[in-house]
């Protein structure tokens, strides 16, 4: 044992130490024109500022119920029960044994000598332990691997949560935006109707033809006929929020039966510079501990080329009475090392290290990937966000317009100063302009869910994997409720 406690301290963990890896970013975002410095980026619970009480909700349950979710935090706790046998490799390993025989001799006779059966107790204990010496880091670099591994787990919740936040809003938002459409449909059909109503009157006054009452009442036909397509988007996205939320894809039916206004953003969101994305982002956190725990893998794989030393030792006695264990004349040990040398294996030790150091490569373009493709996020939710807004000013302006030409058309249709062929445009053009408006709201809602989302905006709670979810073989598994 004193050996061994002077070898390892002088022993080394072969392989690379990882250094965390660096790559060229811009100082700002395209957009940014002011010269004052960025703003760092407030992330806190972002979906408050649209400002819905039911969506704060409704993303509360969706953290606790997720199956993704659930999921995740399985994958911590079977990273973090990695690591601690990882550690366990670092320790001795110590048995215990121990048995008690009852036995009976048959009777024998050998050269007319005739032996009778005897009967008698056999007693015996032990330990075994053994201890390999981590003298080149095999076990150090598993441990290091496994650390980063919890790390890439936890970022991977995170991911999930922030992929989950960010749908729950996006369905939420289509399924108002959806609500909206068709009740506007509705709105137009009834108004459609009535002046397909004061056609008919015309008609049969002698002042309208019969062309221009089928024109009218096929108008208020083709505008009720987006109901049911609204409607059904609708229903995909109820059932999509319902199954968000860990739960049958018609919970949530009575809960979004009242028609309320689409989620309109009432703040912006300060950005930062490009390189908070790679402390914000948890999907590029969760690639660089990749990166890092396949670094310290090649160390392990390096390990298996050197010597492999190790300690074993045991202790027995053995007795044939109880009473006797223990006893100096019952003990025998035994105790050494033990020393394994790679001499040759027609290189498939050193083909594994290569395999190591390609995954490594690999993990370092991964990472690289999810840092551009969150910068290209960014600007992109960045570019809509903002070109929407200079949209919506105009489809505004558009819709007020067409609402008065249309109010305009009926009053001089009614007074005969103007032809049904004005009015029929002027309602088709008011309908259109309203629910392209309509389409540029959600749009702009959805926008900033993407811009909170390539931002790195997610959930802000303490990290807890919880419990394992219950389940019963017979049924299958329970829907979980709470997850905590």
């Amino acid at each position: 044992m004193l050996l061994a406690f002077a070898l390892l301290p002088a022993g080394c963990a072969v392989g690379p130490d990882y250094r965390s890896p660096s790559l060229d970013l811009p100082t700002r975002w395209s957009g940014d024109k002011n010269k004052r410095e960025p703003q760092p980026p407030v992330l806190a619970q972002w979906w408050r500022r649209l400002n819905d009480p039911l969506l704060n909700q409704l993303i509360d349950e969706a953290v606790q119920g997720n199956l993704d979710v659930a999921a995740a935090k399985a994958r911590i706790r079977e990273a973090r029960a990695s690591r601690r046998q990882a550690i366990g490799a670092l320790f001795p390993s110590i048995e215990g044994s121990g048995s008690a025989t009852r036995s009976r001799t048959a009777t024998t006779t050998t050269d007319d000598i005739t032996t009778p059966p005897s009967t008698g107790n056999q007693f015996q204990a032990g330990f075994d332990a053994s201890w390999e010496l981590d003298l080149f880091g095999a076990n150090r670099r598993a441990v290091e691997a496994a650390t980063y591994n919890v790390d890439a787990s936890e970022d991977d919740l995170r991911s999930t949560l922030l992929t989950l936040i960010g749908d729950v809003a996006s369905y939420y938002v289509d399924a108002r935006g959806y609500q909206a459409r068709a009740a506007l449909a509705r709105r137009t059909a009834i108004s459609q109707r009535e002046t397909a109503a004061l056609t008919q009157n015309k008609f049969n006054a002698g002042s309208a033809s019969a062309v221009d009452t089928a024109k009218a009442l096929a108008q208020a036909a083709s505008t009720e006929a987006n109901v049911p397509t609204n409607e059904a988007s609708y229903r995909e996205s109820l059932h999509r929020l319902g199954v968000l939320l860990g739960r049958d894809p018609t919970a949530l039916a009575s809960r979004l039966a009242r028609v309320t206004p689409i989620p309109a953003p009432r703040l912006p969101l300060p950005r930062g510079i490009p390189a908070d994305v790679l402390t914000m982002r948890p999907d590029v956190r969760k690639a660089e501990r990749q990166l890092a725990q396949y670094t310290a893998k090649i160390g392990q794989a390096e390990a298996a080329l050197y010597p492999d030393v190790s300690l074993s030792g045991s202790v027995s006695t053995t007795a044939l009475k109880l009473g006797d264990l223990g006893k100096n004349s019952t003990i025998g040990w035994s105790f050494g090392p033990t020393v394994s040398v790679p001499i040759f294996n027609g290189g498939k030790l050193r083909a594994a290290v290569e395999v190591a150091e390609a995954q490594r490569d690999e993990y370092h373009v991964a990472w690289r990937s999810a840092v551009l493709t969150a910068l290209e996020d960014v600007e992109n939710a960045t570019v809509s966000l903002a070109q929407e807004r200079i949209k919506i000013r105009s489809l505004t302006e558009s819709a007020q317009r067409y609402g008065e030409a249309a109010r305009l058309s009926h009053t001089l249709y009614e007074n005969g100063s103007s032809s049904f062929l004005d009015v029929l445009d002027a309602e088709r053009s008011q309908f259109s302009a309203e629910d392209t408006l309509l389409q540029s709201r959600v749009n702009i809602a959805k926008d900033y869910v993407a811009l909170a989302k390539a931002l790195g905006g997610g959930w802000d709670g303490a990290i807890d994997a919880g419990k394992p979810e219950v389940v019963d073989t017979d049924t299958g598994p329970h829907l979980p409720g709470a997850l905590r």
